[in-house]
């Protein structure tokens, strides 16, 4: 019989740090970035993982005795003692109108960056357990799947339910790691659209399994084909390729993912118009998550292919993907993919009016001509690099996008357009969580 949250709640413990012991189910009630170990909530298998909890400045841990093998060890205070007291607030002095504005933006300019760098902390983890469970995903299929239905659950949590946070998946590893960030771009990015067009919780979950399962068929490629231009590929090698595809599913059915991943897994190369692969599937025979991995999957690849020079911008990108491939995609799931991502999606590079050059951080869904920009200016210091708000700035406007491998050394240096296209997604506004 399952328990009410209200139950729940009641029988919810709380000891201090001395109290951890072995075979306690504890939850750590702190971002999920912000502690090394992959999970928000697990049972404590070790001494060493005791010792690193200890380090984490917490006060008291929440545990649960119904998932846990033993008592709390004994303390010598009957209490957790928690320090309430709040540092007084000094009044503060007169500040000029023009200041308090200026160090208000400031201000928010900080939250912001510290923002990204959080979610830039997160990806890089989940980066990293994605690769561990590749490695050990045939030895230990049950737990892996487990582990990485459960990093599912941890970036629903973390970057689709925060209203206060702004999304920015990336990737900037290269070689054979690249395909783990590859899959994290388009489980995120797929998983928004899901909720975004309605799919139920379950749904998005299991999207979110196929997404970053997708590409599992790579493992059983040579890297010499996987790292080989496209265009200087043979007959042969483009096939052998595709048959990542089926490789894919054999190893999903072989670790037991359910049918609905292995159905992303296998159809994630198939087009609206039959122009796909493996079997040229057509519209309604295209598994619907499966339609919504295409559709992101085939925008990720235009942005970063194997051959950088081919690489697209993401305005480029979606342009092409809208005037002259629009019949290889779902019509809505296209087109709410565009209105989240904007005219100029983050990661283009563009000039603005007063001939800068600026990196696109975030859209702005009310105005998407007028998105967050980063600013190159040689007289600032790249760590401390301007970002601004074009929605605040109405003498500045978008002259046109421009190609990262077009910009002179000095200035890709300071802009930092990663080979990984960056996503950011500004979930603080309703319109961009739910476009009409």
């Amino acid at each position: 019989m399952n328990k009410s949250p209200s139950a729940e709640l009641a029988e919810e413990v709380f000891v201090t740090p001395e109290q951890l012991c072995v075979g306690l189910y504890v939850h750590i009630d702190l971002p999920w970035f912000s502690h090394p170990f992959s999970f928000n909530s697990f049972k404590i298998r070790s001494a060493e993982q005791i010792a690193t909890l200890r380090g984490l400045g917490v006060t008291q841990f929440r545990i649960d005795p119904a998932r846990s093998d033993s008592r709390p060890a004994s303390s010598s205070a009957d209490k957790t003692t928690t320090n309430t007291q709040q540092p007084t607030e000094a009044s503060p002095e007169p500040v000029d109108p023009d200041d308090a504005i200026r160090l208000e933006r400031i201000r928010q300019l900080q939250i912001r960056k510290e923002k990204q760098a959080q979610i830039e902390k997160a990806f890089l983890k989940a980066g990293a357990i994605m690769r561990n469970v590749n490695r050990s995903l045939l030895s230990n299929p049950r737990e892996c799947v487990q582990e990485v239905g459960a990093l599912v659950d941890q970036m629903a949590q973390a970057f689709l339910e925060e209203p206060e946070i702004t999304l920015h998946v990336m990737g900037e590893k290269a070689g054979g790691e690249e395909v783990y960030f590859h899959g994290l771009n388009i489980a995120v990015l797929s998983m928004m659209l899901a909720s975004d067009l309605g799919l139920a919780a379950e749904e998005i979950r299991l999207l979110g399994l196929g997404a970053l399962f997708h590409d599992i068929g790579l493992m059983d490629v040579p890297d010499k084909v996987l790292k080989k231009n496209p265009d200087e590929m043979n007959h042969a090698e483009r096939e052998l390729r595709k048959m990542h595809t089926e490789y894919g599913v054999r190893t999903a059915q072989k670790v037991g993912l359910p049918e609905a991943v292995q159905a992303v897994i296998a159809q994630h190369h198939e087009l609206a118009d039959g122009t796909g692969y493996p079997k040229g599937l057509k519209g309604d025979a295209i598994h619907p998550l499966a339609r919504i991995v295409s559709l992101v999957n085939h925008y990720d690849n235009l942005c970063n292919p194997v051959d950088l020079t081919r690489a697209l911008t993401p305005h480029e990108a979606l342009s092409m993907m809208f005037s002259q491939r629009r019949a290889k995609f779902e019509p809505r799931s296209l087109q709410l993919m565009i209105r989240s991502l904007g005219v100029y999606p983050p990661g283009s590079i563009v000039k603005l009016s007063n001939d800068a050059i600026a990196l696109v951080q975030s859209v702005n869904p009310a105005k998407p001509l007028r998105p967050w920009v980063l600013i190159y200016d040689p007289a600032v210091p790249k760590e401390e690099a301007v970002s601004i708000d074009l929605e605040k700035e109405p003498d500045l406007n978008i002259i046109k996008a421009i190609r990262p491998i077009q910009l002179p050394a000095a200035v890709y240096d300071y802009l930092s357009p990663r080979k990984r296209v960056t996503y950011y997604f500004d979930a603080g506004s309703p319109s961009a969580a739910k476009p009409q």
